[in-house]
């Protein structure tokens, strides 16, 4: 494109909405441009130049009374602008069943003049009368000859893995299978069809325990290839009528990610988290709105079909208006914990177990961690996922829970570990914040027994580092902290080191600050 039609096409990036029926200009076709930036399709207009046309031909309009009695209720400014009147009241005496008739009709509120049919009063619409950013379509760019997406700068996998190691810690194969499925996903997107040979979308199902990093993980991916994220929540859907999140809303929240851009949205990638929330209900009488129906609305989704999502709301009942994205190439990604999935797998596993000297006990299962990476289709089947819901999701892989040994490397390795966040908070007061090996292991101890996962070490560190935090910036001596395995446990203090060298416990540190104060409180 020329420098002219580039500005142009800046000034004009969004696409204008119908005030009426909030259809944007791709669907409605061209609009007309009235007072305080308000826009109305053709066909609103047609409809109101017919709704007028009708009354004119039952004479409401040739009437000279009717057209002066307009004028005045309507109270006609110089400048063409209407202003509502107040309410009329008339000042007549008389008795008459007519004259009372025509007191009670002056006394009803104006709608307008005419029968049925309330007009818009400009005055009432806040500001520019416009439709805010975020309810608004970006205009499609003018085709190029250039791919979207180049295949040459798709990173291989194993560069992939390489950048998702500086920032999670284990999860070896869960970080190789998702490297590969989000690289051969791009190239199908990149390059289209090949020899007439369409590659399927390779959604993903990942499965592990809580604080395990599942979301984080997506997290990160989606930060190191730049396109379009959209973390949502299962547990608000529900089928359609019934109140909550409609299913469409989860493709709407990409479409806001990607700044309303439908081009880059189609190319985005969906993260759904808490799926198992939708199993299907076990036991209950009530009908399940919120689990295998919603499943079954979201087939289309998974597998790729064009649908019409609200744009800036959940809800397609909401007065914004409607586009139409096209999710072939989205990539979907669920994860969920599946609590008592463990109990289903020791169940089909102990299934197996013989009577003898060298038989398997039923309880052999019962003490192994990563029992969740043995799980089969059946399983999540007999969880309460159906079939067709997992055959749209043809990757499934776990996580494996943490064990004491990673929950250190996850204090201290990855490049935005909690244990440099706060080194970096107290390096901008010039103190140097130190731990001790076993200070690393107390904390890691302390995590393991909340069975939390990794949600838990910055609970248990903010908790010991409140203290430090408030008593450091009273002091301008102190050049450096060491956290102890004693403080951890709460038997001893963490080392102070003063600027000229001399060390001192926090505890004696508050005491003679007490005593000092006290002196001072005497004198």
């Amino acid at each position: 494109m020329s420098d002219i039609e580039n500005k142009e096409f800046e000034e004009n990036e969004y696409e204008d909405v119908c005030f009426i029926c909030r259809r944007p200009e791709s669907k409605a076709g061209k609009m007309f441009h009235l007072p305080q930036n308000i826009c109305v399709c053709n066909d609103c207009m047609h409809k109101t130049m017919d709704t007028v046309s009708q009354l004119d031909n039952n004479g409401m309009l040739n009437d000279p009374a009717m057209v002066q009695e307009w004028m005045r209720m309507t109270n006609m400014s110089d400048n063409g602008k209407t202003k509502m009147p107040e309410t009329v009241d008339t000042e007549d005496d008389s008795d008459d069943e007519e004259d009372e008739k025509k007191k009670n009709r002056y006394k009803q509120p104006y709608m307008g003049g005419f029968p049925n049919i309330s007009f818009v009063n400009l005055s009432d619409i806040q500001g520019d009368g416009s439709v805010p950013n975020r309810q608004r379509l970006k205009k499609k760019k003018k085709s190029s000859s250039k791919p979207a997406i180049d295949i040459k700068n798709i990173p291989a996998p194993h560069k992939i893995k390489a950048q998702l190691d500086e920032y999670i810690v284990g999860q070896e194969h869960a970080k190789k299978v998702i490297s590969v499925a989000v690289y051969n996903h791009y190239k199908r997107v990149a390059t289209g069809t090949m020899d007439e040979i369409e590659i399927e979308k390779s959604n993903m199902l990942m499965i592990g325990p809580t604080g395990c990093g599942k979301t984080y993980l997506v997290k990160t991916l989606a930060k190191l290839l730049n396109v379009p994220l959209a973390i949502t929540d299962a547990t608000t859907l529900t089928e359609a009528g019934y109140i909550g999140d409609d299913i469409e809303s989860v493709v709407s929240k990409l479409l806001a990610a990607a700044d309303n851009d439908v081009e880059r949205a189609e190319r985005g990638i969906i993260f759904i988290d808490e799926i198992d929330k939708i199993a299907k209900k076990k036991n209950t009488n009530s009908r399940d709105v919120s689990g295998e129906s919603v499943q079954q609305g979201m087939l289309k989704l998974l597998e790729g079909a064009e649908i019409e999502v609200p744009v800036g709301a959940n809800s397609k009942n909401a007065m914004v208006p409607l586009t139409t994205v096209n999710t072939k190439n989205i990539l979907f990604i669920c994860g969920g914990a599946f609590p008592e999935l463990e109990d289903i797998i020791k169940q089909r596993l102990s299934k197996q177990t013989s009577i003898g000297f060298t038989a398997d006990l039923k309880d052999k299962f019962d003490k192994e961690k990563n029992i969740l990476s043995k799980v089969t289709v059946e399983d999540i089947k007999k969880f309460g996922m159906i079939p067709e819901f997992i055959g749209r999701l043809p990757i499934i892989f776990t996580l494996e829970g943490l064990s004491q040994e990673m929950m250190v490397k996850i204090l201290k390795e990855p490049k935005n570990a909690i244990l440099k966040q706060y080194q970096k908070l107290l390096e901008l007061d010039e103190v140097k914040l130190e731990f001790d090996d076993g200070a690393l292991e107390a904390i890691a101890e302390k995590a393991m027994k909340k069975d939390t996962g990794a949600r838990a070490l910055r609970a248990i560190i903010e908790e010991f580092m409140l203290d430090i935090m408030y008593e450091i910036p009273k002091d301008d001596n102190i050049g450096r902290v060491t956290i102890t395995r004693e403080y951890i446990e709460g038997t001893g203090g963490p080392i102070i080191d003063i600027r000229n060298n001399q060390a001192a416990s926090l505890e004696s540190y508050k005491q003679e600050e007490n005593c000092i104060e006290e002196t001072v409180e005497q004198v």
